[in-house]
């Protein structure tokens, strides 16, 4: 219930300050009385000030923020304390893997969203900083012991 609520808050916070809602919004979707849904929601207009910018919703929230050059996206991209994971979407493969090597996330996505347990998941900055899966994954549950001396 706690994350249901936060969801809403945190929708509230957009629509309050000043994000045009495109879908969705307050409540749970039509059909669905029962259980913790969310309505998917979708803000434009919105500002990388604005807290639905720079927080970590951990819902079905989406953030349209306009840019005109790949720089001011990758900049976009970067300003928050939070890096977990970010999507890349583009035609030009050579660019969007620029992009994703200059964000500061723990996982970027290329144009789907794929998961693969042999890939490394955690998050940079305030995110965390550990990972799970992969061999960076495993790594975490090892312990290291060096034996030092003349023999």
């Amino acid at each position: 219930r706690a994350q249901f609520d936060r969801i809403q808050t945190m929708i509230g916070v957009g629509v309050s300050e000043g994000a045009k809602l495109l879908t969705g919004g307050l409540g749970r979707p039509d059909g669905l009385d029962v259980g913790l849904y969310v309505k998917p929601t979708i803000f434009s207009d919105v500002r990388t000030g604005m807290r639905i910018a720079q927080e970590e919703v951990f819902g079905p929230v989406l953030c349209i923020i306009p840019y005109d050059t790949v720089d001011e996206a990758v900049t976009i991209a970067n300003d928050t304390i939070y890096g977990l994971g970010s999507h890349v979407q583009g035609r030009d493969m050579d660019v969007a893997k620029y992009v994703a090597s200059r964000i500061r996330a723990g996982q970027v996505h290329l144009n789907y969203p794929a998961w693969d347990p042999h890939a490394p998941f955690g998050g940079f900055k305030q995110s965390g900083n550990g990972r799970e899966y992969g061999l960076e994954g495993m790594l975490e549950y090892l312990e290291v012991k060096s034996i030092l001396g003349y023999f």
